[in-house]
Order: structure tokens, then sequence, then C-alpha cells
């Protein structure tokens, strides 16, 4: 990557003089070739296929991999030398990197090894609701979240809904459908809602959402595992107190990489883990109990924030938007073709899932994919669990070139004449 001093990325961050020269290396046009180029070329992507399944998680740049790798061999090397003498130290700066460069507190953000562990001490710990009280999740809503949430019924006696949101949705049609939820149950005490779904990439407006709830006093937890560093955003554009974030998507940090974010004031709405003593320190460290786990990973974290910010937030979200509308442009003029999320730049990122219109089964989504594959060497993934039916996702990475998503435009009406073919 043009620009960047391998040796301060290892060491855990960029000097501030190889930012400035990464930013000076950047063309005026901030969508150059050239410049993605350079970037990609810190990737190393399976070859012979065009990797468009890359919402799973992230691959690690090389610089990225380079600092993990080396973290592994101290943590390897050293054990409880370096554990009982500056490990934690070394953890506190990495989450409060993190936690500066999600907008938030220190003392609000707490490592997980995923986002779905920050999701279940927020969902499980939850401790206002009473029996009778009511739960709210949405369809787009990832699996386990909707498993925990409906574990609620049994846990705390009480009520789940579930809703399906808008096919096509748009702005207002999204708000309209938490507000009548919202009007329908008037016993709601708690709504989790998916910033940006793994199933079509569909891009919910929280804030808002956030606010018709508070204005209730419904507590909301949010979902935000795929949103941050896909979309230009911090935690605090969302104004909510419970947000499960992960670290091994779009950071690209290290498989086991995840963050919990409690906001100040809102810790006792939250139990401590069971695991840790009922007199121990009150603070979001007492909510989640990690036990020994893969410190590797977490002291990557600044190398990945270090490379992420030195694309910047906007140029990356811009990039993955890019090429999210390079290749839906043509697939709306394809017959058959059906995308799911909306065109409306607040309500997607990169991900997009579509359908050949009228195959909705899980069946037919799989050998769309299987298709794409075998024919084309395109590489992307089925999801089902959506009220509409099952689709194809596509979800490019900063490493996917134009050229790649022209592939998948160019596939589409094969791929409607051979799923109608079955």
């Amino acid at each position: 990557m043009a620009g960047i001093d391998r040796r301060s990325v290892l060491a855990g961050g960029l000097a501030l003089p190889a930012v400035a020269a990464a930013r000076a290396a950047v063309p005026a046009d901030a969508e150059g070739e050239a410049y993605w180029r350079s970037i990609a070329a810190e990737y190393g992507p399976p070859e012979g296929v065009v990797q468009l399944e890359n919402g799973n998680w992230g691959m690690m740049p090389r610089p990225v991999l380079q600092a993990y790798q080396a973290m592994v061999a101290r943590v390897n090397r050293d054990t409880s030398f370096y554990a009982r003498r500056g490990m934690t130290r070394d953890l506190i700066a990495a989450r409060d990197q993190a936690a500066a460069a999600m907008g938030v507190k220190p003392q609000e953000l707490a490592f997980t090894r995923n986002a779905t562990e920050a999701l279940e001490t927020l969902i499980l710990g939850y401790n206002r609701l009473r029996p009778g009280d009511t739960v709210l999740y949405a369809d787009l809503d990832y699996d386990s979240m909707q498993d925990c949430m409906e574990s609620l019924r049994g846990r705390r006696g009480v009520q789940v809904v579930r809703i399906a949101l808008p096919e096509p949705a748009s702005h207002e049609t999204l708000i309209q459908a938490y507000a009548e939820a919202i009007a329908a149950n008037p016993r709601l005490r708690l709504i989790l809602l998916t910033h940006l779904s793994h199933r079509t990439g569909l891009v919910l407006p929280v804030r808002e959402i956030a606010a018709l709830a508070r204005a209730k006093g419904i507590d909301v937890i949010v979902d935000a595992a795929h949103s941050w560093c896909q979309l230009d955003f911090d935690l605090a554009d969302l104004d909510c107190d419970f947000v499960g974030v992960n670290g091994h998507k779009w950071l690209g940090a290290p498989l086991g990489v995840g963050f919990l974010h409690i906001r100040e004031g809102a810790l006792d709405r939250m139990d401590r883990h069971p695991a840790n003593p009922a007199t121990g320190r009150d603070d979001i460290s007492s909510r989640v109990h990690l036990g020994t786990y893969d410190f590797a990973a977490s002291l990557t974290v600044p190398a990945a924030l270090a490379f992420q910010q030195a694309i910047g937030s906007r140029r990356r979200a811009d990039r993955l938007s890019a090429l999210r509308n390079r290749w839906v442009a043509a697939a709306r003029r394809v017959a058959g073709i059906e995308v799911l999320t909306p065109d409306d730049s607040r309500l997607h990122g990169g991900i997009t899932s579509f359908r050949v219109k009228g195959l909705t089964d899980v069946a037919a989504n799989m050998r769309i994919a299987q298709h794409l594959l075998e024919r084309h060497r395109i590489f992307t993934v089925h999801r089902d669990g959506i009220a509409g039916g099952a689709c194809v996702r596509v979800t490019p990475a900063l490493f996917t070139r134009p050229e790649d998503v022209d592939r998948l435009a160019r596939a589409l009406p094969d791929i409607v004449s051979s799923a109608r073919r079955g």
C-alpha cells in the first residue's frame, strides 16, 4: 500500500508522517483505480475465482496479517511472562484506540470474541423485562440473535413479536413499520435493530427508530456487526445505549475480535456476567467474561485500525457502495432479476442481494449460487429467513475490482435462463 510504513503498522499504529504520505498519494479523484489497485495489492484473495462472498469474515490485509503473526509469536513465546507484566496495559490501549475510532468513551467499550457474543450478552443480560412485557425483532435480524430474543419467552416470561420488514423498503416505510409495531404493542420494552442486514444488505434508519422507541420508554439493542467500517458512521451517530460490533468483518482484524458497547448511564440495565464476582468492579468489563482467549487477535486491532484509517471511513464506504451500484445498475436492466436493496444511499452499503423473480425457495437460490460458481467462477452465497423468500447475496471487498462486478452483471441473464429451466 503506497505510503504506509509497514514497521509502524507492526508496532500497532501509523506514524503521522506515514498517514500524510498515504493521503498525499491519493489522486484527486478518490475513486481512481490506480489507488484502489494499490489497496487491492495488500490482499491475497483466492485465485481462479471472483470472490464476492466477503460477508462471513473479512480478509486481513498483509500488514495486519503480519502484525497478527508477530503478536501470535510473542504471546506464544512469552506466555504468562507477558500476560502478567504488561499485556493488560496493551489490551487496554488497543481498546482505547477502538473506542476513539467508534466515537465512544473507553469505559463504554469492552472486547468480545465476536458481535454474536456481544449481542448475546446484551439480550440475555438486559434486566428491565417483567413477565407479560413484549420484545420485538425482525425477519432480517441475524439468526442467533433471533434465537436469543425467542429465548426470553422462557427466561423472562415475555411475549416475543417478530415483524417482516417491507420489501421493497424505503426510508419512510421502515420507520413506519417500527412505529406501527410500537403502537400495536403497549407493553413493548425491548427492540433488536440490525443496522445493516447480513441477509440483504438493507440499512435501517436506526437513529430515527431508536428515538421513537425512547419516547415510549423502550430500549434498543443494535447489531452493528456488518455496518461498522462498511458504512461511514461512528456509534455516537446511532444515539443508542447498547451495541454489538464485529472486528473481523469490515475492520479486517483477525478472527475472534468483537466489541460490546454500553453507554454511560445505561450500565445498570445489564446484569453482571454470572462468571464475574458480585463484589467486583462495577464497570463494562463485569458484563462479559472471556476467560483465556486469543489475546493476539485483540492486540492486532491497532494495526487494523491504522490500515483502515489511512484509507478513510468516507472513502472506504464510497468505494464499497460504488462497487455495489455498478452491478446493481446493470442487474436492474435484466428481465427477471429482482434486487432486494433500495438504491437510496441511506439504505445500503456494499452488500446487496438479488433473486430471480418467483424463485423464493432455498433450494433454488442454492442452485443459483452454485451455478455462478461452477459456470462463471463467481463465488456468492444464498441467504434465507427473509419473509419475501430466499435470495443470493453479493458482497464486494476492498480488493474487488470493477471488472469483477461487471463479470457478475454479464452472468445474470444466463442465471435467469438456467434458474427457470430448473
